[in-house]
């Protein structure tokens, strides 16, 4: 993917969606040469594109916008009702009402739609491979589609599909897995993930997951990627939209171990251990964005309250690198030597 080829610090900021990605974040990302992505996650349709105006407001560099590719309706209604019951005083607690646990394509078609009226450069998907009609429409507009894999397998369909370019998504990575299966945990850690997929496809390759240094950078361009993408060590970043609450976490001594949970949305997802991932995540149904909706209110009072211990905390396994700086300082630093 040539727009990859071209930057001049080979770093990505990722789509980290609920908040913490920008359009000053991904500005900041292009403007230092490197690349950004605005996350269309969980955004209605006129958020994702007054975000895209936004971010084309601040700069004329390439930029990306990703979207989650939805999965199937399989969650067990008894199961997330019995998980909502579960979460009634924690709500209560917080002065909230859960939220209606439905499923929804997050507007999918919608969002496809219009990338393809009014093109970016680059459009990812995380989740799943996306369908080849999605993939046809936002190519000839113009747009290169990037596909986030986790394995060998998905990284052969996502090519077949007609992606140009491929997020490999090791197990070290903080927030959602992105693999197209939810039902296999993700284990692999990302050097041998970017190993099995450089040997199966020949396309560029991003690599994510557990990289918060110039030694991960040159680690990841040794193994074959292309440019290596980074979430986690932005989070504390001036331009992050991550909430007071979640920054503190990030920075917080006492805060020194993260997990995999389905506990805040039913969907596997890494962060750091708290007391709501303790108290609920052996209980929390696989049921994405059913647990998702559920909890969401509650989330979003836990972050306005301050309640990092009730907070989703999205973070990979190298958290601690998380700094409070300018983004560009940030990614030219993760560049430096490199």
């Amino acid at each position: 993917m040539p727009v990859f080829d071209h930057l001049d610090i080979p770093v990505v900021a990722a789509p980290m969606a609920g908040g913490g990605s920008t359009p000053e974040l991904a500005a900041a990302a292009a403007q230092a040469g490197g690349f950004g992505f605005l996350a269309a996650g969980y955004r209605d349709v006129a958020a994702m594109t007054e975000q895209v105006r936004a971010l084309r407001a601040r700069t004329s560099h390439p930029f990306g916008v990703n979207l989650f590719v939805p999965g199937p309706d399989t969650a067990d209604p008894a199961a997330v009702a019995g998980y909502r019951d579960r979460l009634a005083p924690e709500a209560e607690r917080l002065g909230v009402r859960l939220g209606e646990p439905k499923w929804d394509s997050d507007a999918f078609a919608a969002k496809v739609a219009a990338l393809a009226a009014d093109p970016v450069p680059v459009v990812g998907f995380t989740f799943g491979c996306p369908p080849r009609p999605a993939v046809r429409a936002l190519r000839r507009a113009g747009s290169a589609v990037l596909v986030t894999v986790t394995s060998a397998d998905e990284a052969r369909a996502a090519v077949e599909a007609g992606a140009d370019a491929l997020c490999v998504q090791g197990a070290e990575a903080g927030g959602h897995q992105g693999s197209f299966d939810d039902a296999a945990e993700r284990t692999a850690p990302l050097a041998e993930v970017l190993a099995e997929v450089r040997a199966a496809v020949r396309v560029p390759l991003l690599a994510a997951g557990g990289i918060i240094d110039s030694a991960g950078v040159r680690a990841a361009l040794a193994a074959g990627a292309t440019a290596a993408q980074v979430g986690t060590v932005l989070l504390r970043s001036r331009e992050s939209g991550a909430s007071a609450a979640h920054r503190d976490a990030l920075a917080d001594p006492a805060r020194t171990a993260t997990a995999v949970t389905r506990a805040f949305s039913g969907r596997r997802a890494r962060g750091l251990v708290n007391r709501f991932l303790t108290a609920h995540d052996r209980a929390a149904p696989a049921g994405y964005p059913q647990v998702h909706h559920l909890t969401a209110p509650l989330r979003a009072a836990a972050a306005r309250a301050g309640d990092a211990d009730t907070l989703h905390l999205w973070a990979g396994t190298g958290f601690g690198a998380a700094r409070a700086a300018p983004a560009a300082d940030i990614l030219t630093g993760l560049a430096a030597g490199v």
